[in-house]
């Protein structure tokens, strides 16, 4: 680029990114405006806003600040780019799940909490005689402010006889402590008790109560010989002898073989087993509110801080503005007293009626402070930041946004855009990665990537502002946003039956009564808080996995398990429809793998296909290689150097890791002599580095490996790498990899397949495709039930339920339920006036 050629000042100047799969793309972007950047899912859209755009602007202001600083920072690799130029500092605010600590919150999220505790310290009224507490004393995360008995977790968990022993009619042989782990260590320690001469065969009940507290609550850990399989007379017979024992065990009482196993087990699963054991009671000391005495001592307009944490942020900002604006009674003996106390009160009061006042415009004023950020879903969590971010008053900063109206319901979109309005309007830039077409057509400028995805995208097909793209024949984002209507309208299909739900009670459903037609797709919707979620990802799927004997998977979040031990028992029941369902599918967005070891291939069972035939080469039966030759996961067939991963890290002290292809194997995974084995002319590792579309011809001749495929194309996944590490996918993608292995064998029919917002990360053009999968899946004889704010989806549904009208408190009720033209005509619904604009 000719350096005297200044660029327009308003503008951002792009010069050959190459970034993931960026063609040497050159273009300009107008700052302090909303720019949106679109195309099909894996188009490159996110390569250039995040991996180019924002990790520039990163790397730009880490060079000011100190190494030891820098290493502080989560820093993104140095993009593949030539030139940036006009470039301000940026902030990123991406799609994350909930933050995995469970005492984080949305009062410490927002920092509204730090403003709150603040007012209690200086302003708070204090007991007589008390002196004055510090903010830190109000907070239960500190040492000055926890609880001094439950250590700030409102809560005590005990390990008790009736946990420990749920049935006391058993003996210790027929398993009456249930606390004890399960196969060979169960049988283990019940035989160390024959050895200790305990009496294994008399109901637990009738067992003297000195015996019954050592075998639970001793600390005691006794090594003595064990007899495996003998009887207690025998056993008897072989310690008066001193026989030679099977082994030496080590005896563990069961209260300290849970709490043990609580804290020091990495297996999602043992810990939740044994939370099952542990009760959870409110701390009799601060009655479940977290904190000291003495903070809990002092109150504001009657209430400790725990109250006011407890209360929807609606009603909180109620409370303050009066002290806010000056019009709350001023308390006499205060004001002749402790002036100062009154002007800090207003202050304090006014700040956080401001911060409040744009939450509540974004339509979260149904959550509270305490409300803890595993518990949200990820566009609640998303506003949260953008609240905090529309209040910091930063000016000439970017920021760039990963499809902020993921999980947002249209009627709450419009908040959201008045939320970028304000940050726009203090002088900002918007660049925001995103889907949706109500946010697409608020946008000043748009920058339209593709034509496709993978290899066949990465171009800029148009940028400048909205109405120009119209013109351009080769955009797939044109197609639907200068059309109003969906494609086409069908009849919806018949239910050949009802699941019926009744007393259902979570969150803020109250014995609530639902039913859902078996046979068809039906799509609840509702305005985000209203209760879907609940009613359908946590409720329905908790009583049909109750129904058919599954396990729900544990999730491996820091304190989960504690707390869904001290959750409520779930209420509600089926009362009818179960016999017509054989299994459940939750197809959900959680990563398919966490390590880089974890691919689309071996996540769908399609490399196991392959390894086979590259096993049935003839130079592969002459050296006697068997499948597990060909997985990188096995030393076998692995390089040794790199152990498979492909790659070295190289430690860079206080600039990022970088990671260097593996110089023994350049990247390949595999030893020499695995690599020289062939099928149709390429190696293994060759074979990985093939898109799904490229691997279908490819294995066109083999029906099963061809299978696999092409219903991964048919969900839009023809450009992903058939190795392409878990680590790199999207939620969205991940969704779709398991949707894609479902469907492969998908022709058993009565399945439930349960789906959460299936269309986050898609594309128009996808939407289509998920929607045509979906319908296969019915017509195969299943039921599909999703919870989904798309309204193409919705209006292609056979039949919606709506629940609502409004979000928290304001909702968790059926508004309207039918097909979809009934429910665009209803007056009371919130998703109506937006679904009729999809019907014809």
């Amino acid at each position: 680029m000719d350096r005297n050629n200044k660029p327009h000042a308003g503008f951002v100047q792009v010069r050959g990114a190459r970034e993931h799969n960026l063609k040497n793309v050159s273009l300009e972007i107008p700052r302090d405006a909303l720019v949106v950047f679109t195309g099909v899912s894996g188009s490159g859209k996110s390569s250039l806003a995040f991996g180019t755009l924002y990790a520039e602007a990163q790397r730009r202001y880490l060079e000011s600040v100190s190494p030891y600083a820098r290493r502080l920072f989560h820093q993104m690799p140095v993009p593949e780019v030539d030139h940036i130029d006009g470039l301000p500092p940026a902030v990123a605010l991406q799609q994350q799940r909930g933050s995995p600590t469970a005492r984080s919150s949305v009062g410490s999220v927002s920092t509204l909490s730090n403003s709150l505790r603040m007012l209690y310290s200086r302003a708070g009224d204090y007991p007589r005689g008390q002196e004055l507490l510090y903010a830190e004393a109000f907070s239960p995360n500190t040492p000055d402010g926890a609880c001094p008995q439950c250590h700030g977790l409102g809560r005590v968990y005990e390990v008790t006889e009736q946990s420990m022993v749920p049935d006391d009619s058993l003996t210790i042989r027929e398993r009456a402590v249930a606390a004890w782990p399960t196969a060979w260590h169960g049988q283990n320690l019940r035989d160390i008790l024959v050895t200790l001469g305990y009496d294994v065969d008399t109901p637990w009940r009738e067992l003297p109560k000195k015996a019954r507290d050592w075998i639970l609550f001793t600390d005691e850990q006794p090594t003595v010989p064990v007899y495996a399989g003998f009887t207690p007379e025998e056993t008897k017979r072989a310690l008066k002898r001193k026989e030679t024992p099977s082994y030496q065990g080590t005896f563990t009482g069961a209260r300290r073989y849970v709490l043990q196993t609580f804290a020091n087990t990495e297996s999602a699963s043992m810990k939740k087993r044994a939370a099952r054991y542990m009760v959870s009671t409110d701390c009799p000391l601060c009655e479940g509110k977290r904190l000291r005495p003495e903070s809990l001592s002092v109150t504001f307009e009657g209430h400790d801080i725990a109250d006011i944490s407890r209360m929807p942020l609606e009603r909180l900002a109620t409370l303050l503005r009066p002290h806010a604006d000056g019009s709350a009674k001023k308390n006499a003996k205060t004001a002749a007293e402790h002036p100062e106390k009154l002007i800090v009160m207003q202050r304090i009061a006014a700040d956080l009626v401001a911060r409040l006042d744009v939450l509540l415009d974004l339509g979260l004023g149904y959550l509270s402070l305490e409300r803890s950020t595993p518990t949200l879903s990820p566009g609640e969590l998303q506003r949260l930041r953008l609240a905090t971010q529309v209040r910091s008053n930063l000016f000439g900063v970017v920021y760039v946004l990963d499809e902020p109206s993921a999980g947002l319901h249209p009627a709450d979109a419009e908040a959201l855009l008045s939320a970028l309005g304000q940050l726009k309007a203090s002088g900002n830039s918007l660049f925001v990665v995103e889907h949706s077409l109500d946010v697409i057509r608020h946008a000043d400028w748009i920058v339209d990537v593709g034509p496709f995805a993978g290899e066949q995208g990465g171009q800029v097909l148009y940028s400048g502002p909205p109405q120009g793209l119209q013109t351009v024949e080769d955009s797939q984002t044109r197609r639907y946003l200068f059309v109003q209507k969906a494609p086409q309208a069908r009849m919806p299909r018949a239910p050949k039956d009802w699941l019926k739900l009744e007393g259902v009670s979570r969150n803020n459903l109250h014995q609530l009564s639902a039913q859902f037609p078996l046979g068809v797709m039906t799509s609840v919707t509702g305005v985000s808080g209203s209760g879907k979620s609940s009613l359908v990802s946590q409720v329905l799927v908790e009583l049909a996995a109750a129904e058919l004997g599954h396990e729900i998977p544990a999730e491996a979040e820091e304190g989960g398990e504690l707390e869904a031990a001290a959750d409520a028992p779930l209420e509600g029941r089926i009362v009818h429809g179960m016999a017509g369902i054989k299994r459940m599918v939750r197809v959900d967005q959680k990563p398919i793998g966490r390590t880089p070891r974890s691919n689309l291939a071996t996540y769908t069972g399609l490399f196991d296909h392959v390894r086979k035939l590259f096993a049935g080469t003839r130079q592969a039966r002459a050296r006697r290689y068997d499948a597990g030759r060909f997985s990188f996961n096995v030393a076998k067939g692995r390089c040794e150097h790199c152990a498979g991963e492909g790659f070295v890290m190289v430690e860079l002290l206080f600039l990022p890791s970088v990671y260097a292809p593996c110089p023994t194997c350049s990247g390949a995974r595999y030893n020499a002599k695995t690599l020289e084995i062939t099928y149709n002319g390429k190696n293994i590792a060759e074979v990985l580095e093939l898109t799904v579309d490229a691997a279908a011809e490819f294995f066109a001749a083999d029906a099963a490996v061809k299978r696999s495929l092409d219903v991964l194309r048919e969900v839009g996944l023809g450009y992903l790498r058939l190795g392409q590490p878990a680590t790199e996918l999207s939620g969205g993608e991940a969704q779709r990899i398991k949707l894609a292995t479902e469907l492969q064998r998908a022709g058993r029919g009565n399945t439930l397949y349960i789906l959460d917002e299936p269309t986050t990360g898609l594309h128009p053009a996808d939407v289509e495709k998920l929607v045509t999968q979906l319908d296969s899946l019915v017509e195969a004889g299943n039921t599909v039930i999703l919870v989904e704010h798309n309204m193409r989806v919705v209006a292609a549904s056979d039949w919606v339920i709506d629940i609502g009208p409004g979000a928290g408190e304001a909702g968790g009720k059926v508004v309207v339920a039918g097909p979809p033209a009934k429910v665009a005509a209803h007056k009371g619904s919130r998703t109506a006036p937006y679904l009729a604009k999809m019907l014809p």
